[in-house]
């Protein structure tokens, strides 16, 4: 059976990853981890940046990748773990968290859903030497769960509740990923819809005009519709 990444460049990492190993990353290609990485998000963010409460001191030293997602996961009332799925959410909220993030947390890899823009890789991660991951399409939660060996720690959960905390999990061949951007601060996701964009009118060539263009209706791109 083939598998999602065949035809890709596929690379697998050891955390944590070290700035020759990101430096040869190119955008497109397909990223699998072993090692530990930890889930943070908005309530770990404010927590930390907003609120003055320390990073765990070991972090820095067993991980450099950040994982933005809300695991479904529990905690059971023995103390043990229930981890189902890890899905990521979109990164673009995050941004105005991110310089002072990696400063304090020594991250280097972001993962999470539909990346950012250019100018914010360019301004926020290039700096850090930090590159981002996205999750490929929808759907992989459970898949990616597979990839998860142990919870190591959740920190955080009694005040930030079990989808906010910083849940701490070593992980085997954890993927696919995407590399959306680079050390130099590229987009895959920019660089691909410029290349659509300047096709697309081209799927309009030899069509009639609008019927209802009195209503609105338009094959003009730049026209605003109410």
């Amino acid at each position: 059976m083939a598998k999602l990444t065949d035809g890709f460049e596929t690379v697998r990492l050891t955390i944590p990853i070290d700035a020759q190993e990101l430096a040869k990353l190119k955008i497109g290609t397909i990223v699998y981890l072993d090692g530990v990485i930890y889930t943070a998000r908005e309530g770990v963010y404010t927590w930390v940046i907003e609120n003055g409460h320390k990073i765990p001191t070991d972090l820095a030293a067993i991980s450099n990748v950040n994982f933005q997602c809300s695991p479904a996961a529990a905690i059971e009332a023995d103390g043990s773990y229930n981890v189902g799925g890890v899905t990521a959410t979109a990164s673009f909220r995050f941004a105005k968290w991110m310089k002072e993030w990696f400063r304090l947390s020594g991250a280097r890899v972001i993962i999470g859903k539909g990346g950012m823009s250019s100018e914010q890789y360019k301004e926020l991660f290039v700096p850090a030497g930090a590159i981002y991951l996205t999750t490929v399409g929808y759907g992989t939660g459970a898949l990616l769960g597979r990839g998860i060996q142990k919870v190591r720690q959740v920190h955080w959960a009694e005040e930030l509740g079990t989808a906010q905390a910083m849940w701490i999990f070593e992980v085997e061949n954890f993927g696919p990923f995407i590399v959306d951007s680079d050390l130099q601060g590229s987009s895959l996701f920019e660089a691909q819809g410029a290349l659509i964009n300047e096709q697309l009118a081209t799927l309009y060539e030899g069509l009639k005009s609008p019927s209802l263009s009195r209503y609105g209706e338009t094959d003009d791109r730049c026209d605003e519709l109410i």
